[in-house]
């Protein structure tokens, strides 16, 4: 018996000795291993009488016992102090204010397309929506487009699954489309005036959306925004067109001494056409003259494809593009931050 209990207290020591579970395994294997102490002893009681047998077994047994509940209380209170350390490393402190969710806010070229909206709208324009995916037609034929004109190249344009050899779908270069589109929707509104020979009321619209063309640098995007505009009538001469962007453009950039000017130009789709520069009188921009769009008086072509006549109807289109207008705005030099998606560059805009 003295030697069992002093087996027993050995390894009560040994097991609150051990630091590490590794440890505490190693001195469970020197009392309750294949050659443990314990398992020695069981071996030696072969050689005994029976009734030896039954008294040190029963002795044996006892000491066993109690050596596997000291090491459950070693592994009970190891397993706790680990807990423990956990906890206190990922303890949160209470009192700490929360964490905020940031406001979320329009993408800065949305706050363009919302800007320009506004602006023309206070002119009377309506603004007009239309697919992404296009037919040749309105994207090229209905706008005065040559059949080789280079526009229509896959080296330009993004030819999509769908239609014909002679009509495919393409992703739309441009938003003149939808000024095809709503006008071709208005004359057929009014046709009953038009067959009477009365006067239409007039066409006055803008488009703005996504367009895409085979292009990509620091100013370019394969995906990009554009905005064009359009003004049908008895009597809308290049005049209006002059008055109307000037005003928009001074009013976007809240700017009364901002200069424009026309350059002589070509478009399909207008004749006479023009490119329209701007002039900052002051700031970082002053005296630089910046192109912003393209315009031009409506091709008579094109006046008919929408169903008029170009003897009792004419007008004036022009195109810019936001995302330029945004960065002159707000002072960007990269178009590709925009689409970037780099949540502190576009924080700077809510």
């Amino acid at each position: 018996m003295n030697e069992l209990n002093a087996i027993v207290e050995t390894a009560k020591q040994a097991f609150i000795s051990a630091a590490t579970p590794a440890d505490l395994e190693n001195a469970k294997a020197q009392f309750l291993g294949k050659t443990g102490s314990i398992t020695e002893l069981m071996k030696g009681m072969a050689s005994l009488a029976v009734e030896d047998k039954k008294l040190g077994g029963a002795a044996i047994n006892v000491a066993k016992q109690a050596i596997e509940a000291a090491l459950t209380n070693r592994r009970q209170s190891m397993a706790e102090a680990e807990l423990a350390e956990q906890l206190k490393a990922e303890a949160l402190d209470v009192s700490l204010p929360g964490r905020k969710r940031g406001a979320g806010g329009l993408h800065p070229v949305s706050l363009t397309l919302e800007r320009i909206e506004n602006i023309f709208g206070s002119m009377g324009f309506d603004v007009a929506q239309g697919p992404e995916i296009e037919s040749d037609w309105f994207n090229f034929t209905a706008l005065n487009t040559p059949e080789d004109h280079p526009a229509r190249s896959m080296h330009d344009t993004f030819y999509v699954e769908g239609g014909s050899a002679t009509a495919p779908n393409l992703l739309r270069t441009h938003t003149s489309p939808m000024q095809i589109r709503h006008a071709v929707q208005h004359v057929k509104k009014h046709r009953t005036l038009i067959d009477q020979g009365r006067q239409m009321p007039e066409i006055r619209v803008i488009a703005p959306g996504r367009t895409y063309r085979v292009d990509s640098d620091a100013t370019h995007s394969p995906m990009f925004h554009q905005c064009e505009g359009l003004w049908i009538g008895a009597n809308v001469s290049f005049k209006d067109l002059k008055v109307v962007f000037t005003d928009f453009c001074r009013t976007f950039f809240e700017s009364e001494d901002l200069v424009l000017r026309f350059r002589p130009s070509f478009f399909p789709f207008t004749e006479p056409s023009a490119e329209i520069d701007i002039q900052f009188q002051t700031g970082p921009l002053a005296g630089r003259w910046l192109e912003v769009a393209g315009s031009g008086q409506v091709h008579p072509n094109v006046v008919r494809n929408m169903g008029l006549d170009p003897e009792k109807y004419i007008g004036f289109a022009f195109g810019m593009g936001p995302d330029r207008l945004t960065m002159l705005r707000y002072g960007v030099n990269d178009l590709r931050l925009f689409f970037d998606g780099d949540i502190r560059f576009l924080s700077q805009f809510q």
